[in-house]
């Protein structure tokens, strides 16, 4: 697992050509808007979540973000103990992103 800041996180995913976005928040936080192209798995349904994990693709990287960076550090931790490897944490969460959000569908 790894942090990453705003621009390390972006300039990252933009350049991943095995990325993938998810966004551990809960639905009412993913009503405000999500990230282009987001996968939305709530940290908070337990082991719900970790179901939903471990039926991801480990081979592939993840860029994961929550409203403020804890829960999606936490989901990273989870997914690291789980055998991926490539798993990065947005610092400081959607609280702090700059860059597009769009409806949740």
């Amino acid at each position: 697992m790894e942090d990453l800041t705003q621009e390390e996180w972006s300039e990252q995913l933009a350049n991943d050509e095995n990325a993938v976005v998810l966004d551990v928040r809960t639905d009412a936080e993913v009503a405000d808007g999500i990230i282009a192209n987001a996968i939305h798995l709530d940290i908070y349904k337990g082991q719900e979540f970790i179901n939903e994990i471990e039926d991801l693709d480990k081979s592939k990287n993840y860029y994961v973000y929550c409203r403020s960076g804890n829960r999606s550090g936490q989901a990273c931790q989870i997914m690291e103990q789980l055998g991926f490897e490539n798993a990065y944490n947005l610092e400081g969460g959607m609280l702090d992103w700059t860059g597009d959000v769009v409806d949740f569908k």
